[in-house]
């Protein structure tokens, strides 16, 4: 049996739009460190998947702050994907050339395989 996690690091890259002045340019946070989040036993033995999106606010230090889950597939998968999340570390977002906090919405993808 393998066990596989997905994280959907181009929906990260796509999941934000700030405003963007034609003399600004504007770089989206980057993932540096990724803790992959624990897959609920029973949901493993049952071979059950599912995605958590959240949405979290990178912060200037490259944090994640304030997560807050947009939609889930399942209630058993939100704790785990937040408890991952708070753990990751990000390059921050730059505007302009100044790092600044972004807003970014973060899929979580949990799929089993049996093999």
């Amino acid at each position: 049996m393998k066990t596989i996690l997905v994280i959907g690091l181009l929906a990260l890259a796509m999941s934000f739009s700030p405003p963007v002045l034609a003399d600004e340019a504007v770089e989206a946070p980057v993932p540096v460190r990724m803790v992959p989040p624990k897959y609920p036993t029973q949901m493993r033995q049952n071979g059950v998947g599912g995605v958590v999106t959240v949405k979290c606010t990178v912060d200037e230090k490259g944090n994640v702050v304030e997560p807050t889950v947009e939609k889930t597939t399942h209630d058993a998968f939100v704790q785990p994907a937040l408890e991952a999340l708070r753990k990751w570390k990000f390059k921050p977002a730059k505007k302009g050339g100044a790092v600044v906090a972004m807003r970014v919405t973060i899929p979580i993808q949990f799929t089993y395989a049996d093999e």
